[in-house]
């Protein structure tokens, strides 16, 4: 069985007519996995209520600046506006967020408790939220505090964060490099939204790993550097917890950007990943293809099953 971590709640963040990052995005997933072969092997969680993690808001404020909490509360709170021209905050949108990192959370016990892999459905997104600022369709830092939480836990010394999401996640890594017990990793189509990552960033602890490709590139591009440069930065990171932060835009069919992956390769990279450590927690970014990401989200849990 492999758990799934989903809640209704997570549709009520609503972002217009026409946004990318729709309810839709969960919905078409959901009913995928539910018609699957596999169908059966899935477990389905609702997330821990926020109310019932005390220790939300503390791991909030580890990624977050107090300001920039207070600001989306307050927007929310007003009946919605935008935090850029790509990031609108509805009236729910604070507490849908909240319930996210919750699910994350959720996603960290369950894996360490298993020593299996799991997948946080949830939104909205997270890699691009930077500590005083959200953007790019994010609002917290989902990963990021995943991991802080992750090395609160006994056993845990390292914890490694994989990026595939065709974007730069210039949040997370802003958050995490100066943290020697965690590792970020990213491999994205450059140039491309919102321009960071490059190949020279290393962290403040030789803790980073930025694998641009330019636009165009397939698995055969994406298969070398797999296996010459971020599994082998992973693997000897030796990671207690490896957090994948699974967006599915990097596919052919997605408009956002310019790659040409296909669903079934995201079943190629959940093998590199297992093949590190079975203790995965995937937790999803983006993808705007309702096809390919129902796809691809499907490859990656047939391949943990």
């Amino acid at each position: 069985m492999l758990p799934v971590i989903y809640s209704d709640e997570f549709l009520n963040h609503k972002t217009g007519n026409y946004h990318p990052e729709n309810p839709e995005r969960l919905t078409a997933i959901v009913t995928a996995l539910k018609e699957a072969a596999f169908a059966e092997n899935i477990a389905w969680r609702e997330p821990t209520p926020v109310a019932d993690k005390p220790s939300l808001m503390s791991l909030l404020l580890q990624a977050h600046s107090p300001a920039y909490v207070k600001k989306l509360g307050e927007i929310a709170a007003s009946g919605g506006g935008h935090l850029d021209g790509d990031t609108p905050v509805s009236a729910n949108s604070y507490d849908v967020a909240l319930l996210a990192v919750s699910a994350w959370l959720d996603g960290v016990d369950v894996v360490l408790a298993t020593e299996n892999p799991a997948f946080v459905l949830a939104r909205p997104p997270g890699h691009h939220a930077e500590s005083d600022a959200g953007m790019g369709f994010c609002l917290f830092s989902n990963a990021a505090i995943a991991a802080f939480y992750a090395l609160e836990q006994p056993d845990v010394k390292r914890v490694a964060i994989l990026d595939w999401d065709v974007h730069h996640g210039n949040g997370t890594q802003a958050i995490v490099e100066t943290h020697p017990q965690i590792a970020y990793c990213s491999l994205h189509q450059y140039p491309c939204y919102p321009g960071t990552g490059r190949a020279s960033e290393r962290g403040y602890h030789n803790n980073v790993l930025n694998v641009p490709l330019p636009p165009g590139s397939d698995i055969n591009a994406y298969r070398p550097l797999l296996e010459s440069k971020i599994i082998p930065f992973l693997q000897n990171f030796q990671p207690d917890l490896l957090i994948v932060s699974a967006g599915y835009d990097a596919n052919a069919a997605d408009h956002l950007a310019s790659m040409n992956l296909l669903p079934e390769d995201y079943g190629l990279f959940t093998d590199y990943c297992l093949g590190i450590t079975r203790k995965i927690l995937f937790g999803l970014e983006g993808g705007y293809d309702f096809s390919a990401l129902s796809q691809s989200v499907l490859a990656t849990i047939e391949h943990c099953l």
